[in-house]
């Protein structure tokens, strides 16, 4: 009797199994991004274009998810192998503080290299009365997906001048969404970080005219001396339509992750290759790119197989252990 209960819960069991992460095959690689109209999305599709192109027999998965936060925890749980995310969302993660906190200092990822610098961006339409960021008060405004890096953003940006969500109406929503409601008058700003120009904000200046808030200087310093992560970074005029001015902002470097659990070999050839191929991916940092700027202010310790490569080029950085709190930034040698 009881051996025939057993046989009847196997099916059970091996359903529950199944549910967790599993490890990539190694060629089979699982690439988590962001939303369609993000950049970490379009940067997602043509890195495993590319990868897929250089005939090693990798096959990449690009997969939709909410953002920063999303991706790390899903990496965490072995649903991804490889992933895009905020060094401000890192750097919590990596220490468990801010949004990280409930779930403590985070083990099971490490990085592979800093991709470029994402700029904090506020979009409200022309015609708004909306000035500056201290006029967002009793208004919409989209702050981001939740699990977003952006969400974290808008929160912080918000509160160095000294509003919070109560303050506003906030609602969470993609960058398409946002874009959408902002066009058909449902929301009155919305906040996006990601490379400039933006997918999402490029198709919405094509119907309606639209501004972008800068962030005064002297606030950006606050932002910097608070929290970890940030830089100030500027938006070329002319990088939207009708954008005469250039915008001042801060921003938070790109940074592609890796499960621990991905071979040593397979991290190293993708080292190896988002460094190589920087000029041929979106959003490079091409006119400043090099291995230096790849593991500058990374708020986490490398993937072995990454440091391998980096050790090839003379450049030695902090490598993963399994302990918990890595938070030493790579160093050139």
């Amino acid at each position: 009797m009881k051996f025939l209960k057993l046989l009847l819960l196997l099916p059970i069991i091996v359903m529950l199994v199944g549910c967790g992460g599993e490890k990539s095959s190694g060629k089979d690689i699982r690439l988590g991004t962001g939303g369609t109209k993000g950049m970490y999305y379009s940067y997602g599709n043509e890195l495993a274009k590319a990868i897929e192109a250089d005939g090693k027999g990798h096959k990449v998965e690009v997969k939709t998810t909410s953002g920063s936060a999303a991706n790390l925890r899903l990496l965490r749980e072995r649903f991804l192998d490889v992933a895009l995310v905020q060094s401000d969302a890192l750097s919590n993660a990596v220490a468990g503080t801010g949004i990280f906190t409930s779930v403590g200092p985070g083990i099971g990822y490490a990085a592979v290299a800093g991709l470029y610098t994402e700029a904090c961006q506020i979009v409200v339409a022309k015609e708004s009365n909306i000035m500056s960021v201290a006029d967002l008060a009793g208004k919409k405004v989209s702050v981001g997906e939740k699990e977003s890096g952006v969400l974290q953003n808008a929160e912080q940006i918000l509160m160095v001048h000294g509003l919070t969500f109560e303050m506003i109406e906030p609602s969470y929503l993609s960058f398409a969404d946002a874009a959408m409601a902002l066009e058909r008058g449902q929301i009155d700003a919305f906040f996006i970080t990601a490379g400039a120009p933006t997918n999402a904000i490029l198709d919405l200046a094509k119907d309606k005219e639209i501004r972008l808030l800068s962030i005064a200087p002297e606030i950006q310093n606050n932002m910097m001396k608070l929290y970890k992560g940030y830089t100030r970074c500027t938006i070329p005029a002319g990088s939207y339509p009708d954008q005469d001015e250039e915008i001042s902002t801060i921003g938070v470097k790109a940074v592609l992750v890796v499960s621990t659990d991905l071979s040593d070999n397979v991290v190293a050839y993708l080292t190896e290759f988002v460094t190589k191929n920087a000029k041929n991916l979106p959003h490079n940092a091409s006119d400043k790119f090099t291995d230096d700027y790849a593991v500058q202010d990374i708020p986490a310790a490398f993937h072995i197989g990454a440091a391998k490569f980096y050790e090839s080029q003379g450049v030695k950085v902090n490598v993963y252990s399994g302990k918990q709190g890595e938070t030493v930034k790579g160093s050139q040698d």
